[in-house]
């Protein structure tokens, strides 16, 4: 079931987070570097975020999150995470296609690590069309998608 989150709320955005620290583990491990700014984020900062937040959860357990921002017709996903212990259920492609649904007639952004080979062959699976690659140091780049929906 998905449901929109209130970060606010001390309790959701600790879930959240322990969710997003375990995932995130996840993708340091595949680029390289630890450094990534995911892995020090606090409830409070994901409190203040300014982030909308839908979750999946089953049983009533978080097991994956989608946030992001929405501004004129552009939506900029700020963070798909699953926990590790749910991957592969297609959960993060569930949570893209309500985010979708729920704004048509969007141009949707979002960006990951080059070395983050799952997350680019989920976006481009997704239709998501890379758009540009930028080199923060010698350890990340980063490659920024995009995606346009008309209905």
């Amino acid at each position: 079931m998905i449901a929109t989150m209130d970060i606010n709320d001390p309790l959701q955005a600790q879930t959240v987070l322990s969710m997003q620290l375990r995932s995130y583990k996840v993708e340091a491990g595949l680029i390289g570097t630890d450094d990534i700014p995911p892995l020090k984020e606090t409830t409070e900062d994901l409190q203040q975020c300014g982030e909308t937040f839908l979750g999946w959860f089953e049983d009533g357990v978080l097991c994956g999150a989608i946030a992001y921002k929405k501004e004129g017709n552009e939506v900029d996903i700020h963070r798909l995470i699953v926990d590790p212990a749910h991957f592969r259920r297609g959960i993060a492609g569930k949570l893209l296609q309500e985010l979708e649904r729920s704004h048509p007639h969007s141009l949707y952004k979002v960006a990951t690590a080059e070395k983050n080979l799952p997350a680019i062959r989920f976006y481009e699976k997704s239709g998501y069309e890379k758009v540009r690659t930028l080199t923060i140091n010698d350890i990340l780049s980063l490659v920024f998608f995009e995606k346009e929906r008309r209905r």
